[in-house]
């Protein structure tokens, strides 16, 4: 069989919990208002697990409409990765737990950290193992539960964050020029304070001390981080159109990960995208780290705004720090 020349999405799901918190319940939780939310993070509501639901339950669900929109089922899989932050368990993964759920026992299964970059290194190491003939049907699951890690006494973060999934397909094409036309990842060890969860670590072990200190929810350093994640965007995704060999006017639809809509503006501007070209799904969503974009890219394709042969732009910043850009050419319809 020919080795493959590209690796195309086939599938894509995308899984949001029931459960809505809205801007005026957190205006009962601490001192902020809808008014200041909005203004400052373009969030209206965020969507928030069950307490009797894990990352790999909502992963589960997104990796079966993946799967069905492919045409595949789970015995057809050769590997399965799981992007999050936030798995069931320290150990074992939670691609390990989805791959028990899914019924999938010929496929290896592992965790990427990435943060919120997470999906666009899982599109990295996907292209990366298919082009390299290690996998030819993978499935890729970026997840996140970021309310069980999110302190609803510090009104600087609680704002941000929801509950959701994203998962897609990959597999392999002889013809060249389809599918993933480029990644590119970086990252930034010396600024990993800015983003992190200080607790439950080798440096500092759950302990009565970490848990009065409340160090085991996520901490962020939010102006410094707002002016290096612009930068490092707009950077990581001209490295990507260049790779592809591609102009921002080639680009039918930027999908910048949903952090922040001021982030996502300025990063639109500096890189010269007209707004009609940016989806924005934070207003619904708020920031879902790792599945952000695959669910942005989710909710255009179900709204129209995605056709067979668009070119788009996937462009991430988190904590790590990483950062990360791919730029593809769709395939499938809705």
């Amino acid at each position: 069989m020919p080795a493959p020349k590209s690796a195309i999405i086939t599938g894509i799901g995308a899984f949001i919990p029931e459960r809505i918190l809205t801007n005026a319940e957190l205006e009962r939780m601490v001192d902020t208002s809808d008014e200041w939310i909005q203004t400052r993070t373009g969030i209206r509501e965020r969507r928030i697990a069950d307490p009797g639901m894990a990352s790999s339950d909502l992963a589960l669900r997104a990796a079966r409409q993946a799967l069905e929109r492919a045409g595949r089922t789970p015995t057809d899989l050769d590997l399965i990765m799981v992007a999050t932050v936030t798995p069931d368990y320290v150990f074992p993964s939670c691609a390990c737990t989805l791959q028990g759920k899914l019924m999938a026992p010929q496929a290896p299964a592992f965790d990427l950290s990435a943060a919120c970059t997470g999906f666009i290194y899982g599109l990295c190491v996907a292209r990366a193992m298919i082009l390299s003939r290690q996998a030819s049907r993978i499935l890729l699951v970026a997840v996140e539960t970021l309310s069980r890690i999110t302190d609803y006494q510090d009104r600087a973060t609680c704002i941000l964050f929801g509950d959701a999934a994203g998962a897609v397909v990959v597999e392999g094409s002889e013809e060249p020029g389809r599918g993933i036309l480029s990644v590119a990842i970086g990252s930034d060890g010396d600024q990993g304070g800015l983003l992190c969860m200080p607790g439950g670590g080798s440096v500092n072990p759950a302990s009565q001390e970490t848990v009065e200190k409340r160090l085991h929810y996520l901490h962020m350093e939010g102006n410094e981080e707002f002016k290096i994640a612009v930068r490092g965007m707009e950077k990581i995704a001209r490295s990507a159109l260049d790779k592809a060999e591609c102009g921002v006017e080639d680009i039918d639809l930027l999908i910048p990960h949903q952090a922040n809509i001021r982030i996502i503006d300025a990063t639109a501007k500096r890189l010269g995208f007209p707004k009609e070209k940016v989806v924005v799904v934070i207003d619904r969503f708020g920031n879902t780290s790792a599945s952000s974009i695959p669910l942005a890219l989710n909710v255009a394709l179900e709204e129209g705004r995605v056709k067979p042969g668009d070119v788009l732009a996937l462009v991430a910043f988190g904590g790590g720090l990483t950062w990360g850009a791919s730029v593809l050419r769709w395939e499938m319809k809705a």
